[in-house]
């Protein structure tokens, strides 16, 4: 080499991704199922009810390519790359969808997970308009 650093994101190093708190996320499969969740990526709104935890079946609604209640298992979240955190929705990284076998939707980075108020609740736009 010729004297320059490779610089890597910590959160793709393997270590620190084993050794992770995963404290600012949610793991599908702690949860019950029938919960609806609210999820905010970079670009969209997902709405998210679980329909069997164990399996992170769910019911998604949001983004370009679910624009009505459709079946996909969560596969989890990533980086982008190889890594994923199995059943989880944590922010900064983007959720992975597989729909159908081997179609695979991942979304842009997380924002911010809430729960629905009501079902069917989705924001029509989204970032909402910012006070001040």
């Amino acid at each position: 080499m010729d004297g320059t650093a490779l610089r890597y994101p910590a959160g793709s190093l393997l270590d620190r991704w084993s050794e992770a708190e995963w404290d600012n996320g949610v793991q599908i499969d702690r949860l019950k199922d029938l919960q609806t969740l609210k999820v905010g990526t970079k670009n969209s709104v997902y709405e998210i009810t679980i329909i069997s935890a164990d399996e992170a079946m769910v019911l998604v609604r949001g983004g370009a390519f679910f624009p009505e209640l459709t079946p996909v298992r969560l596969s989890g979240s990533t980086l982008g790359g190889s890594f994923l955190k199995m059943k989880g929705v944590y922010l900064g990284l983007r959720m992975e969808f597989n729909r159908g076998g081997m179609r695979i939707v991942t979304t842009s980075p997380v924002q911010w997970i809430g729960a629905v108020e009501g079902p069917g609740e989705i924001p029509a736009k989204w970032p909402p308009m910012s006070a001040g």
